[in-house]
């Protein structure tokens, strides 16, 4: 099991003042996690998303933390990779870099930044961010293979270059796809990357999509492969937060992911400005559930069908609590087939001193009982 923290550097209230804080509060997270003992940082890739994801430039992000590191992994998770957010050679050219610089430490995630939001800064063809991403995949995954790069394709072409930097790892980082769906799961199995998977639904969901992406990989015979690296990790999002005191932790944890999911709702679909208030001794499971039922409401008074992913963010049965309950939450997810647990602890509400007692907990509770067992 390994286990890694990811990094949204999300907020509330986003003033100029806070955002800059908030950056700086994500490296201390990640410097922290070393220490703690935790395999691998990711950061998320997203642009204009006010609130939800302040982390635009993620490749600038890691190269600062990789500087500040040793042995931690720094991983992307994820590059967008539609052409016009970034060239697929342009992401090949800085990966390289990176994990030359970070002495072989990089890991790349590809996903598709898909909310109108974003894909309209940057003039994406919403109908081809799937395909742009999967052709994405292949030139990265051929980029090293031979002395010069030529590849082509059916949405670009690309005349014989070398692409420099080569990279520490060979022939290239590992990769990575972010799933949420068993169409993205099939996908990732089928090109031989490893399986981010973002979804807040629980154990039982996890184990019900390792099952797809573990059929997808029995099933495969090789034609859809990207790169001759075949990386077959699943790795899974867990919101956490862990204190001393664990009815603290609870209300703090399940506050942020409340704000998480609102924010989602605001830039996926379509739902109003998350709520930023913070009240003392609020009872947050309830507020979470109101949350979840304004959701409902709004879906039915638009004629839209409400599926299990519409409410699946405002699933607050986490690893909050005390170690003993992340422990105890962990178990289902190793026992669902989960690789790698990518704890999400950063989260809008969240102040900075309980993402850093959580990440303790974490290295001198919790990681210490898997690598014991």
């Amino acid at each position: 099991m390994k286990f890694s923290v990811i990094f949204e550097a999300q907020l509330a209230d986003p003033t100029v003042e806070r955002e800059h804080q908030v950056i700086h509060d994500c490296v201390e997270q990640a410097v922290l996690a070393e220490q703690m003992g935790f395999d691998r940082i990711w950061a998320v890739e997203h642009h204009s998303l006010k609130w939800y994801a302040h982390m635009s430039a993620p490749e600038v992000f890691l190269t600062w933390v990789a500087a500040r590191t040793h042995t931690i992994r720094i991983g992307h998770g994820v590059v967008c990779m539609p052409f016009n957010f970034n060239h697929p050679v342009r992401v090949a050219e800085r990966a390289a870099m990176l994990d030359l610089l970070s002495g072989g430490r990089l890991d790349l995630g590809a996903g598709r930044g898909g909310t109108e939001q974003e894909t309209s800064l940057c003039g994406v063809d919403r109908e081809r961010t799937a395909q742009e991403v999967e052709e994405a995949l292949r030139i990265i995954g051929k980029a090293w293979q031979e002395e010069e790069l030529e590849y082509h394709g059916e949405l670009i072409d690309i005349g014989p270059h070398p692409i420099l930097p080569r990279p520490r790892q060979t022939p290239h980082p590992p990769l990575f796809l972010a799933c949420s769906r068993a169409e993205t799961l099939v996908q990732a199995a089928e090109l031989g990357v490893g399986a981010l998977v973002m979804g807040f639904a629980g154990p039982e969901s996890i184990a019900a999509m390792r099952a797809v992406y573990d059929g997808a990989v029995a099933g495969r015979d090789g034609a859809r492969l990207v790169s001759t690296a075949v990386n077959d990790h699943f790795s899974v999002l867990c919101p956490t937060i862990v204190l001393d005191d664990p009815d603290r932790a609870r209300r703090i944890g399940i506050r942020g992911q409340r704000f998480f999911a609102q924010s989602i709702g605001h830039w996926y679909g379509g739902a109003g400005i998350p709520d930023e208030a913070v009240v003392a001794d609020a009872d947050e499971a309830a507020q979470m559930r109101r949350a979840a039922e304004q959701v409902v409401a709004r879906l039915h008074e638009q004629a839209i069908p409400v599926r299990p992913t519409a409410t699946a963010t405002f699933h607050a049965d986490h690893a909050y609590g005390g170690a003993e309950d992340a422990i105890a939450y962990v178990r289902r997810l190793e026992e669902a087939g989960a690789d790698e647990v990518m704890c999400l602890i950063q989260m809008g509400t969240v102040p900075q001193e309980a993402c850093l007692e959580t990440l303790r907990q974490w290295g001198e509770k919790v990681i210490p009982y898997f690598r014991s067992a």
